[in-house]
């Protein structure tokens, strides 16, 4: 059979049976087959086992089978196979677990009962299969009367509840699963979907949890679906990974009710399998091979400080060495000492090399040390830092901070207790007590459970819905307001643990457990006394009891009833009358405080109520807890330099201590701070955060469920100061010089000082003898303040070593590592030994400064300069350069154009006649990177001109000092400048700035990581800041403007000016003619301080204001004035332009002109006069006059919107004159004018010539029978348009040949018979008393050519047309007349030569006889003459005349009636 399974099945428990044993084997087999045709007999319809263990139903694991065959105590059982919920309604089937023969008797009819014990008493070791089939008999019938038992009984409840339901009260009803979610084992990245049916009225809301977080598929987009349809609800996981192993329940809530559903999730992997989505298989040395992991934490989180509400991020880089591909180590972190999982609190992230915890929404919760684990093959390693989370911003001062850790200690269904921690901090005032506050998981209302406050910070919640769950907030008060809530609590269902416990049966499949829930016990057995019984907690408000239920079995459906007694009585009274309760816990209210009771539990079932348990001691209600007593001997102890060690004696006698508070004060502050807001259950704690060199003072408090002790007193103060230590060794020993019997050492400083300034250094040297070093020997007694110092008492030609040891307040470090052998021999060298104590000061990110001191051997000569050499740190030797090509004689210089982020090593040589020397030790390796917080040094000027020098420094320690240098020598002379220091700040003030201050100005601050700045004072830089000195000292307020006049409305006249800054003391004088003048009716002053605007406003001028005014200021020290002289000319236009604003002001106040009359010439060439009025009412007329005449009403008066306007539209020289608008009302009138005679009217015409000029179009060339005509047209023409026309850049001389014209709107220009000399370039000018404007066309070329062609054409024409035959006139239509009468026509013919001329009747040629007479006289006169007509004389005549140039014809038709004829017609 296992190799029909699956690959993957064939190692998994599940599948593998062959840990079970043949005898089980062989009765599960056995079971299987005889239970499947049972039920398909009984339970038509019924579904697998597998089917109902995922309706929630009870089932039994295998391993507890076979216990049950093995165990002499048999368990008992009440056989039931169809699984119904609480509501009796039928889930699914139960196919119980029988453990032996006894276990199935129980609950069966006296015959079953006997006949089954009668088996029982079988030996066990009988033969097994007669057993088993007598068992499978007595199980069929047992299941056939149950299933009728239950079938009847289902009938009955089915009707009841249809009857309920019909009722009208009962058409709302609370949610009631149909089916309910079953669990599911599942392989990885496979789907799964829990579904469920549920009713209810009005609809449910449903609503998914995953371990007791609500699902959001928006959240997590692809890896939740939720639907809903027809009372359906379903959660599709999709892909489903380790992370999907959960408990998920569903809970469905209406207005009637809530109730919930849970199924379990267990995502499981084959070991064969190889996950694509996990790491693949790592290639090469693992550490089970051979390789060990070295794990380092770098770039490590600090001591961290957050808010409550805040976000905070704490990380560190992981570097792993060797670096595997894909090798990933476990990465965890701790919260003190406990493992914190993801969480919508916690969310860890690891990106391969770095390690990140995000902690989102910041609780005081969240406080404490938190750790980062790494863990490889080859072990771990932790890094730990402690995070403080402060109270965020109360919403009214003086408020309490949040209460926190509110957590659920105790839950029942009708009572859950809560505890929390007191806040540390209360505002200033005590806290009154406590707000408890509930929501209902799955909603956002929250609703107060205590009405008054309580100050015990646990409270049991009553009023709670039997089922559902909740989640609790706490909040404290005091007489300035409420605090913030707390963080809420973990959410927790309202029911007995019993029921609690079965639901919990079937939610961790994982655990590779089947829960085994018993049946109901048996009947007819009263169950015992419990066990136990005792006061766990009691309260002045609640007493809660707690016992064990009694020892013997089938106690599965077992309640209780709580009794009590008041002390001194045997009155035994009934607590809970009404409802039972299943679990041994129960708590008791309403009970008169003060008083005592004892109190006894009693168990009951179906069979009856069972004796009460022993009664417990008498309890008086009152709180049990009191407040612990206040600790005591606090001791701070230096740490670091923002953090002290506080520890104290813990309170005595502290019942249920919950931890301590500490608190610190700068000292004389009398302000408490506190320095942990969660209590720490240690008496001994780091506090944080506190500011370097000031003093404080402790004081700690402890904190139970009861309260808050008093304070301890308070501790002695402490500096927050780094705590000393004695320095490390010095290194780099090196020799400046040697001579017969002495040696001079130099050495560099130590990396580390201890804290403290280095009091000097201890030298000890030993002979060396063959290699073998000698005992050491103590150079100086006294201490050494240089790294320099001469060995005395050597012995020449010998080997030596030396160390060195530093010493500070602390004591003395241990000695440095012995240095390189060197032989005491005297040096002879012309060139200079090396320069020694190279120091490295102002690094920056592209410089920094070099000092050195001069060699001690000199050479043979004096020292004459210093070289600098400088190379990357990685570089090869040969990669040494020199910095400066000319030797230097300063022993300081500074090094730029440095590689930003590089790291470079320098040394320094020294020179003299003889040459370069020795180089000195290189420096330390420095990288060129300005550090964060690196301020520079600024120079400053105050008000009373005094210059200084002032440098900030952020990294100061206590022990730092401020030591200020010139040209990098440290200054000794106070004359010439006085160094001030106050907190982070220094400054040096030239107390005579001249010349001999010139030079370069520095800083160092000592015990701080090289901050240093400089600064170059030059002479051109002195000398600025002397001028700047000098204005400080004598000040003057700066103006934005000078003094100076306007004229206002109704011809006021405003001085005025602009201060750029003025403070509120400053004052203003003013004066006219060195005379102070003063407010009143003459003049008015305002002085703005706020924007600087002074002012003097005077309603008029007269002759007596001609003069000066001045506006003298002062504010504080600074002065300025600003004068306005107003004499002669200038005085004068002022003033009559004030009288005549005045004017103006007295004008507008009736009708006026806003503009005055005025012209204006429109595009068609029309002249418009035009003015715009103000102030007019109806009653305001308008009156236009012409030279003293008013203009009647049809010369085009118009008045619309303020704007009078009279139209001239083809202006002539008629319209010449003067034109006046008259404005009148009963207020007054006003008078405009405007001349337009001579040059008015002249510059009015050139005005509309313009218009006419811009309107020409562009000259054109065309052709006539007499010659060539050039021409263009205008829009509009006046007869006193001037025009010239111009041939060749010169006026034409008009001639009979060249003539000018005008045709309408068209100007011409005719040339009669033009020739070749008429070719050029023509133009006509447009006179209009300016620039004119002058059209221009080219007659020349093919131009001239098609217009000659065209004139010669014309010309032919003409000719032709002119002597063409023509018959001019005469000849009528029709002519009617009457026979016998005679007819005579005549017609001119004219034409060159003499036409031909041919008469026609009726389109044929008719000839001149005696009837018909035909004349052509003179060449002009053609005549047709019938003598008598009669009617063959009807018909259609023409005339025929014809020449060289052409042939015209004239008809006509002849009607000849007779007289009797037309009378008849008549009749």
């Amino acid at each position: 059979m296992s190799g029909s399974l699956p690959f993957y099945q064939k190692n998994h428990r599940h599948y593998d049976r062959g840990y079970r044993n043949k005898e089980t084997a062989s009765k599960m087999s056995q079971y299987q087959s005889s239970s499947s045709s049972s039920s398909s007999r009984y339970f038509a319809g019924s579904s697998t086992s597998a089917t109902s263990s995922s309706r929630g139903l009870r089932v039994s694991s295998h391993s507890g089978l076979e216990e049950s065959r093995l165990s002499p105590i048999p368990k008992r059982t009440k056989p039931t196979y169809l699984a119904v919920d609480k509501e009796n309604q039928i889930i699914g089937y139960v196919i119980p677990i029988f453990r032996g023969s006894q276990e199935f008797a129980t609950g069966f009819s006296d015959t079953e009962e006997s006949r089954v014990r009668d088996m029982a008493r079988r030996d066990l070791f009988s033969s097994g299969l007669e057993m088993e089939r007598s068992e499978l008999i007595s199980r069929k019938e047992a299941m056939r009367e149950s299933a009728d038992r239950i079938c009847l009984n289902k009938r009955i409840h089915d009707q009841e509840e249809h009857s309920k339901r019909m009722n009208e009260d009962s058409l709302m009803h609370p949610p009631e699963f149909v089916i309910k979610p079953r669990s599911h084992t599942v392989w990885e990245k496979q789907c799964v979907r829990l579904h469920c049916t549920v009713t209810g009225w009005p609809n449910p809301r449903v609503v998914w949890y995953k371990n007791n977080v609500a699902i959001e598929s928006i959240a997590n987009p692809g890896k939740y679906k939720l639907e809903s349809k027809y009372s359906v609800h379903s959660l599709d996981i999709n892909r489903c990974d380790f992370d999907d192993t959960a408990q998920y329940h569903v809970s469905a809530m209406n207005s009637k009710g809530e109730l919930s559903a849970f199924a379990s999730v267990v995502v499981k992997r084959f070991k064969g399998e190889v996950d694509e989505y996990m790491p693949a298989p790592r290639h090469g040395p693992v550490s089970e091979y051979g390789v060990t992991f070295q794990t380092h934490i770098v770039d490590k989180f600090g001591v961290s400080f957050g808010r409550e509400g805040e976000t905070m991020s704490l990380g560190c880089t992981v570097v792993i060495y060797p670096s595997l591909h894909r090798y990933q180590p476990e990465v965890q972190w701790y919260k003190d000492g406990v493992l914190l999982s993801p969480s919508k609190w916690y969310q860890m992230h690891w990106s391969g090399d770095r390690a990140t915890l995000t902690l989102a929404h910041l609780n005081k919760e969240d406080e404490g040390l938190y750790t980062l684990r790494v863990t490889t093959k080859s072990g771990y390693e932790t890094y730990s830092s402690y995070v403080f989370v402060r109270d965020s911003d109360a919403e009214m001062e003086g408020a309490p901070g949040a209460p926190l850790d509110v957590r659920c200690l105790d839950a029942n269904k009708d009572y859950i207790i809560v505890t929390w921690k007191q806040p540390a901090v209360d505002g200033g005032h005590s806290i009154l007590g406590y707000f408890v506050d509930r929501c209902e998981v799955g909603t956002n209302h929250w609703i107060q459970c205590n009405d008054t406050p309580v100050k015990f910070a646990r409270f049991p919640v009553t009023g709670l819905v039997e089922g559902r769950s909740y989640v609790f907030r706490v909040r404290a008060i005091n007489n300035s307001g409420m605090s913030h809530p707390s963080r809420v609590s973990e959410p927790v269902a309202a029911m007995d643990p019993g029921d609690r416990a079965r639901l919990r049966g079937t939610s961790a499949p994982w655990t590779g457990q089947i829960i085994v829930t018993e049946e109901e016990p048996a009947e007819g057995i009263v169950p015992g006394r419990p066990l136990e019984l005792q006061v766990t907690e009691a309260t002045k408000n609640y007493v809660v009891l707690s016992w064990k239920p009694p020892g013997e079995k089938g106690l599965e459906g077992v309640r209780y009833y709580v009794e009590k007694c008041v002390s001194g009585t045997d009155t035994w009274q009934r607590v809970n009358t009404e409802i039972p309760v299943k679990s041994p816990r129960f708590a008791l209210f309403d009970l008169a405080e003060g008083k005592s009771y004892s109190f006894r539990v009693r168990c009951c079932n179906p069979a009856g109520v069972g004796e009460p348990s022993d009664p417990t001691e008498a309890t008086t209600v009152g709180d049990k807890l009191d407040i612990p007593s206040a600790p005591s001997k606090v001791v701070p102890i230096r740490n670091t330099d923002t953090s002290v060690v506080v520890s104290w004696v813990a309170s005595s006698d502290a019942k249920e201590l919950v931890g301590y508070y500490i608190e610190g004060s700068i000292v004389g502050s009398n302000v408490w701070e506190p320095c942990n807001n969660k209590p720490v259950n240690v008496t001994r704690f780091i506090c944080h955060g506190l500011m370097t060199g000031e003093k404080y003072v402790f004081r700690v408090r402890a904190v139970n469920a009861a309260g808050l002790s008093g304070f301890s007193p308070e501790s002695e103060p402490v500096e927050v100061k780094a705590a000393i230590a004695s320095p490390a060794p010095p290194f780099g020993i090196s020799v400046l010089e040697c001579v017969r019997d002495s040696m001079v050492l130099a050495w560099k400083q130590p990396s580390f000082i201890g804290g403290a300034d280095i009091s000097g250094y201890f030298v000890d040297y030993r002979e060396v003898v063959d290699g073998v070093p000698g005992k050491w020997h103590e150079a100086n007694i006294k201490a050494v303040s240089e790294r320099a110092y001469r060995v005395s008492d050597l012995m020449e030609n010998r080997k030596y070593q030396f160390q060195v040891r530093a010493a500070n307040m602390a004591g003395v470090g241990i000695p440095s590592l012995p240095s390189d052998t060197f032989p005491c021999k005297e040096w002879t060298i012309a060139v200079p030994g090396p320069p020694h104590d190279l120091q490295v000061r102002e690094v920056r990110n592209d410089s920094l400064v070099l000092l050195w001191k001069p060699p001690v051997y000199q050479g043979r000569d004096a020292v004459n300069g210093f070289y600098i050499d400088i190379k990357e740190e990685d570089a090869p030797v040969e990669a040494w350069r020199s910095v400066n090509n000319k030797a230097t004689e300063k022993t300081y210089m500074k090094i730029k154009n440095l590689k930003e982020g590089e790291v470079f090593v320098f040394r320094v040589r020294a020179q003299n006649k003889a040459g370069v020397g020795k180089t000195s030790e290189v420096t330390e390796p420095v990288s060129a990177v300005t550090k964060p917080g690196t301020n520079e040094i600024s120079v400053a000027v105050d008000d009373d001109g005094i210059i200084s020098l002032n440098f900030e420094c952020c990294d100061l320690t206590p022990d730092s000092k401020f030591v200020w240098s010139k040209n990098y020598e440290e200054i000794t002379d106070a004359s010439r400048l006085t160094m001030e220091t106050k907190g982070n700040k220094s400054k040096a003030v030239f107390n005579t700035p001249a010349e001999e201050d010139i030079g370069i100005y520095s800083c160092i601050v000592t015990h701080t990581d090289g901050a240093s700045s400089s600064y170059d004072l030059s002479e051109q830089e002195l000398k600025r800041l002397l001028e700047v000195s000098h204005d400080h000292k004598f000040p003057i307020i700066p103006l934005k403007s000078e003094l100076a006049v306007e004229l206002l409305e109704k011809g006021r006249v405003r001085f005025w000016l602009q201060a750029e800054k003025i403070s509120a003391d400053g004052k203003v004088d003013y004066v006219f003619n060195e005379n102070l003048i003063s407010q009143g009716e003459k003049y008015k002053m305002n002085f703005d301080k706020s924007t600087g605007v002074i002012e003097m406003i005077m309603e008029s001028l007269t002759p007596a204001d001609e003069g000066t005014f001045t506006f003298r200021l002062k504010d504080g020290k600074a002065t300025n004035q600003s004068s306005l002289v107003l004499i002669g000319d200038v005085f004068k236009g002022l003033q009559k332009e004030s009288e005549f604003q005045m004017k103006e002001w007295v004008r507008k106040q009736g009708p006026h002109f806003i503009e005055y009359l005025s012209y204006e010439v429109t595009p068609e060439c029309c002249v418009l006069l035009k003015c715009k009025v103000g102030n007019v009412k109806k009653e305001t007329s308008a009156l236009w006059y012409k030279d003293g005449r008013e203009i009647k009403a049809d010369e085009h008066l118009g008045f619309t919107e303020g704007v009078l306007k009279l139209e001239i539209a083809q202006i002539s020289k008629k319209d010449s004159g003067v034109y006046e608008v008259v404005l009148k009302d009963d207020r007054g009138k006003d008078t405009s004018k405007l001349n337009l005679t001579d040059q008015g009217f002249k510059d009015l015409m050139n005005e509309v010539f313009s218009f006419i000029a811009n309107s020409s179009t562009p000259l054109k060339i065309t052709s006539t029978d007499e010659g060539i005509r050039l021409y263009t047209f205008v829009n509009f023409y006046n007869d006193l348009l001037q025009v010239t026309w111009h041939y060749k850049d010169s006026a034409i001389s008009f001639s009979d040949r060249i003539k000018s014209g005008v045709v309408g709107e068209q100007l011409w220009l005719q040339i009669t018979e033009p020739t070749e000399k008429d070719t050029g370039k023509y133009a006509i000018e447009f006179h209009d008393g300016k620039g004119g404007l002058r059209r221009t066309v080219e007659l020349a070329g093919q131009a001239f050519d098609d217009a000659f062609a065209e004139f010669q054409r014309l010309k032919s024409a003409a000719i032709a047309e002119k002597g063409r035959a023509r018959v001019a006139g005469g000849l009528p239509d029709v002519v009617t007349i009457q026979e016998g009468k005679a007819l005579n026509l005549t017609c001119n013919i004219s034409g060159d030569p003499v036409p031909k001329v041919t008469w026609l009747k009726n389109d044929r040629e008719i000839t001149s006889d005696d009837h018909c007479i035909l004349k052509f006289e003179s060449g002009k006169f053609a005549s047709f003459t019938i003598t008598a007509v009669n009617t063959s004389d009807t018909g259609k005549y023409s005339i025929l005349v014809k020449n060289k140039y052409g042939t015209e014809s004239g008809d006509f038709t002849v009607s000849v009636f007779i007289p009797e004829e037309a009378a008849g017609k008549k009749k």
